[in-house]
């Protein structure tokens, strides 16, 4: 398979509209990954404007960085349907598709607890360099779930085995780890479940409540209403009632992936029929009513990504319909995509693409270069950290003509 709606790093290629496709999820998902990956980059840079980067926990606001996780959380929920009725088609049962939302939940989960604790790492305490810490962890993760080609030469070391020293080597990492302070050492612990961690949690529980209720709209309609509702206990804002339990990761996420599951399950009963004007009506209702939710809420709330208030919850989702109805548009229904023709790397292999910088970061600390202040400050680090985005979807490209592109 290519560009991706076989899961929520997978993806399909390009294809025409008469293969019944959306190629603006393929498109959506590439440019996605490249803007989470020039955001991640502003950590590196000085002065930047405030509307581009992250607002503070105790900011009523959001920038342009507020909005890019939760944008790739409402693909992930756009490729459910899809992914999910492709298994079908192959005449898999529903026990063995559980069985593989399990284990992608599982791997998305493994990973983002790892990197999350590389956060937390106290390099005084580390047997050894982390960034030599970091670059193990993520050849580990590339040992583990490549996809490894069906060649000769590849049969020589059994794909059985390459995972197998990936595990060890996770392992390894796991027995050296050092975190916290020398009075009060932690071992690997869910500091937060990182990016990839929320991602798998929040696809977990989605694609199982798919799996049950099938292509049913009204129901998917409530589900996303009540994930709302629950957001909304978190802060005990419903008759001063607070959620009693927790779904691991806020029901933001949660949903946020709901969100693009219904904005899909339109698209399957509307989009196939001729009847376009709906489907772009339907789209742009709720949308819009997902923003006058966020408005009239927001002086209860704020809108907080740090906090994950309902406020910022549906705006972020009014964002992303309206971003998906655009390239839906342009597209689809226009059939305009080779401007997308330069990202293309970052939506067939998404999940590599995301990789790239855990080898990127620590190779350039090792090699101890460091390019001068007045390329990493305002303007000149913008465009910097473009170039950087564009950079690591072409390794991406290198990569896959090397046969190294992960799957889960």
């Amino acid at each position: 398979m290519s560009w991706g709606m076989a899961g929520p790093f997978h993806s399909l290629q390009f294809l025409s509209m008469q293969n019944q496709r959306i190629v603006s999820i393929d498109i959506f998902r590439a440019l996605t990954m490249f803007m989470m990956i020039f955001v991640n980059d502003f950590w590196t840079l000085y002065d930047i404007p405030e509307w581009l980067g992250h607002a503070k926990a105790d900011e009523d606001r959001m920038g342009l960085s507020d909005w890019v996780f939760p944008g790739f959380l409402f693909i992930v929920g756009l490729s459910i349907p899809f992914a999910i009725q492709a298994r079908r088609n192959k005449g898999a049962s529903g026990l063995q598709i559980f069985r593989h939302i399990v284990k992608r939940s599982f791997a998305l989960v493994a990973m983002g607890f790892f990197m999350v604790n590389l956060e937390n790492i106290n390099v005084e305490m580390l047997p050894v360099s982390k960034f030599v810490w970091q670059l193990l962890m993520a050849f580990s993760i590339v040992l583990i779930w490549n996809i490894y080609p069906d060649k000769k030469a590849f049969k020589r070391i059994p794909e059985r085995g390459l995972q197998l020293a990936g595990i060890l080597i996770l392992v390894f990492l796991g027995i050296i780890y050092k975190g916290g302070t020398p009075e009060d050492p932690e071992w690997l612990r869910p500091h937060w479940w990182g990016i990839l961690g929320i991602i798998g949690w929040a696809y977990f529980l989605c694609a199982t409540i798919f799996l049950i209720l099938g292509k049913k709209i009204v129901p998917f309609i409530l589900v996303v209403l009540v994930f709302q509702l629950m957001n909304a206990m978190e802060f005990g804002a419903v008759a001063g009632a607070r959620l009693p339990f927790i779904l691991v990761v806020s029901a933001s996420n949660h949903a946020t992936v709901a969100s693009g599951i219904l904005v899909t399950l339109l698209y399957m009963k509307y989009g196939k029929r001729n009847q376009i004007g709906s489907f772009v009506g339907l789209l742009a209702g709720f949308g819009a009513i997902s923003v006058l939710y966020a408005l009239i809420t927001r002086p209860e709330w704020g809108i907080s990504k740090i906090r994950a208030t309902p406020s910022w919850t549906s705006i972020c989702i009014g964002i992303s319909t309206a971003s998906f109805m655009v390239l839906y548009g342009v597209s689809d229904l226009l059939n305009k995509t080779s401007w997308a023709n330069f990202i293309k790397p970052a939506g067939r292999s998404t999940l590599t693409c995301y990789l790239v910088p855990y080898f990127y970061y620590p190779v350039i600390a090792l090699a101890g270069v460091s390019l001068p202040d007045e390329l990493k400050t305002g303007a000149i680090g913008i465009v910097k950290s473009l170039a950087f985005a564009y950079l690591m979807i072409y390794i991406t490209g290198v990569m896959e003509r090397l046969n190294i592109r992960l799957k889960v």
